[in-house]
């Protein structure tokens, strides 16, 4: 079963180019491509509702087990595929964390804040161009100055 899941990331990590997040990446289109990627290997829903493993299965059914089991390969699949699609500075970041939840918290509380305060300048520098006008006073050199 192992080798099985371990051939098919092999196959989708070479047949499917993952979309790196580096600092000049715009953080929101890449976790659009990154959802869209871990949702067609059904692994999306283990990164957003999180994995916790359980201290104890004593007493669990086979059922229950394979759930488990399966839960368990799904949240690592999801945390390579992250780790696969971070540059260096990107990996650091998430190299430390246990789940596939965790790693993509960290990923949104860092590079979406940097996201939104660069909206919010740019915003900001566009208002102050469009309301600059040149003075009647002033002349065209210092106004370019």
């Amino acid at each position: 079963m192992f080798e099985k899941k371990e051939s098919e990331m092999t196959n989708l990590t070479n047949s499917v180019s993952l979309p790196k997040l580096t600092k000049v990446v715009n953080y929101d289109n890449w976790s659009l491509k990154v959802k869209a990627l871990l949702g067609s290997q059904e692994n999306w829903e283990v990164v957003e509702n999180g994995f916790n493993e359980p201290a104890n299965t004593t007493g669990w059914s086979n059922a229950q087990l394979k759930v488990l089991k399966d839960a368990r390969v799904k949240d690592k699949a999801a945390l390579y595929i992250l780790y696969q699609a971070m540059d260096e500075s990107g990996f650091e970041k998430i190299a430390r964390d246990k789940s596939s939840k965790e790693a993509w918290d960290i990923l949104e509380k860092a590079y979406k804040g940097d996201d939104r305060v660069k909206q919010v300048r740019l915003q900001t520098l566009r208002g102050e161009l469009e309301n600059m006008r040149m003075k009647e006073t002033e002349g065209v050199a210092g106004y370019i100055t």
